[in-house]
């Protein structure tokens, strides 16, 4: 029954929040049952265009290192920010939600390449807390019961906790200027003098996510209209 309820619980969730984290976890567990290796995972250039091994542009996105600290870590961040954006200020707009995954995914991948960096998720992660820390500036937030502060501060918080963790912030870096950059053309250069929206959600993807909008000069038909009943 527990089990039962957990699933309940669980499909309740927003549906991209609840595919990507599905597939992250889903991922680790093959790999941890030996059943994948994260040499099939990775990115790498050669593979991907050599090779056609394209699944690796997607790959290494959903892979956070095996089962461990670390990896409940990045899941918790993935699960709540993530939940939380599709729940607020994407709610309604799951094509606009997917197009900013994609963007992100795009822009990460060409930027890892300067960097040799080998698995993105988390700086997706990152980028996807930034979005939401800028949309929401006035929250305050309990870091693990240790610091309180206002929202902007998180994903740098996250950055220092890497530090603290010995791991390379290069990642965290690029997840900050990849939600920046997102941020800022969604945001706040449309709201600017002369400025106008530049990303703009493909009009398929609107139609395969998004439910159809009803037509504000559609008259229904006179037994479509609520009134009494006529004999």
């Amino acid at each position: 029954m527990a089990w039962q309820g957990l699933a309940a619980e669980f499909l309740q969730v927003p549906a991209v929040t609840r595919a990507y984290t599905a597939a992250c976890v889903l991922t680790t567990a093959a790999v941890q049952l030996e059943l994948l290796s994260p040499f099939q995972l990775y990115f790498n250039p050669h593979l991907v265009f050599r090779k056609f091994q394209v699944w690796r542009l997607v790959t290494n996105f959903l892979f956070f290192g095996p089962l461990g600290f670390s990896f409940f870590f990045n899941m918790l961040f993935v699960f709540r920010y993530c939940r939380m954006l599709e729940e607020g200020s994407f709610r309604g707009r799951t094509a606009d939600f997917v197009f900013m995954f994609l963007f992100g995914g795009v822009l990460m991948t060409l930027l890892g390449l300067l960097g040799s960096l080998f698995f993105l998720g988390q700086a997706l992660t990152v980028m996807l807390v930034y979005v939401w820390s800028r949309r929401n500036p006035r929250v305050r937030v309990n870091f693990f019961g240790l610091l309180t502060f206002h929202a902007p501060f998180l994903p740098w918080a996250l950055m220092g906790f890497s530090l603290l963790l010995g791991n390379s912030i290069l990642v965290d870096l690029l997840g900050i200027a990849v939600g920046h950059i997102y941020y800022f053309l969604e945001d706040v250069f449309p709201n600017q003098p002369g400025g106008k929206k530049l990303l703009l959600t493909p009009r398929f993807l609107k139609l395969l996510l998004d439910a159809p909008q009803e037509d504000p000069n559609y008259l229904p038909l006179p037994e479509e209209q609520p009134g009494p009943l006529q004999q």
